[in-house]
């Protein structure tokens, strides 16, 4: 089995997957970082992967996000996933929820540690990708609200 953890770089996420990695010390389950870098340079600028006006380089953007998951994790495996486009319908989020959905059931993720302050709310922002990951019945979900 699997612990996943969607990282996209954020506080939460860099939480998510230190809380993951100290888990699997527990369990001997593998860490399998996911970092979805959609098509879309818009949404790597509000990821803060790139400023506005710089060139938009996904391999590049892997790279540092790869980095950061070493950094944080050793032992971590990682991996980069531009998500398919496939609904012209479907917004980015949509598409990233779908990856990770994808990835989770591909890998048989046992547990999916999502860095997100709002999964599980009421109201639930666009752009969150916490609440739908969270939905699917075919994994255990452990949601990290607090970086510190």
């Amino acid at each position: 089995m699997v612990l996943l953890v969607p990282f996209d770089g954020s506080d939460l996420s860099t939480a998510a997957l230190h809380r993951a990695a100290e888990f699997s010390e527990y369990t001997d389950e593998s860490v399998l970082a996911l970092s979805i870098v959609p098509e879309e340079p818009d949404y790597a600028i509000e990821r803060g992967w790139i400023d506005e006006g710089d060139p938009y380089d996904p391999e590049a953007i892997g790279q540092r996000l790869r980095d950061q998951v070493a950094d944080v994790a050793p032992a971590a495996e990682f991996r980069c996933e531009i998500p398919e486009d496939v609904s012209s319908m479907a917004s980015v989020t949509t598409d990233v929820v779908r990856t990770i959905r994808e990835v989770a059931h591909e890998v048989d993720a046992s547990i999916v540690f999502v860095g997100s302050e709002n999964a599980g709310r009421v109201s639930t922002p666009v752009s969150s990708v916490g609440a739908p990951v969270s939905e699917d019945p075919g994994y255990d979900v452990h949601i990290v609200r607090h970086a510190d």
